[in-house]
């Protein structure tokens, strides 16, 4: 069975990214397509390392983060790749606790205004909020 191959842009419709994008991921070697003249084909490595690509800046990795980690399809550094993955963890922790206490400041500030607006309250929330 022939594995499926999708036109570059398939690809941008696919992943909804832009051209541009998609070649940059070319130029800085994320991506590997298949060249056929000018004509450029994904396969089914390239659609999963996009996948993962996307994936990862979405949860904040910077490319060069994601190449690491996407190195490890040639490369066996699991080493590194453990320690980019535990940093980045850790920097994911650190950002839910901040976001957790800006939602109990939030409900502090809701919970004052809706039962009573004493300047009092109000004032303690707002201060939580930007303190």
């Amino acid at each position: 069975m022939a594995e499926e191959r999708i036109s570059f842009k398939d690809m941008c419709t696919r992943f909804d990214v832009t051209p541009r994008t998609l070649r940059y991921y070319e130029y800085i070697e994320l991506l590997s397509p298949e060249k056929d003249g000018r004509a450029r084909f994904y396969g089914p490595r390239e659609v999963a390392r996009m996948t993962l690509i996307l994936r990862g800046r979405r949860f904040g990795f910077s490319l060069e983060e994601i190449g690491d980690l996407l190195g490890l399809d040639e490369h066996t550094d699991r080493v590194a790749a453990r320690a980019i993955a535990r940093e980045k963890l850790t920097q994911i922790e650190e950002r839910i606790a901040q976001l957790q206490a800006m939602a109990h400041a939030l409900r502090d500030l809701v919970a004052c205004c809706e039962h009573s607006p004493a300047a009092q309250g109000f004032n303690r929330s707002f201060a939580l909020l930007h303190g």
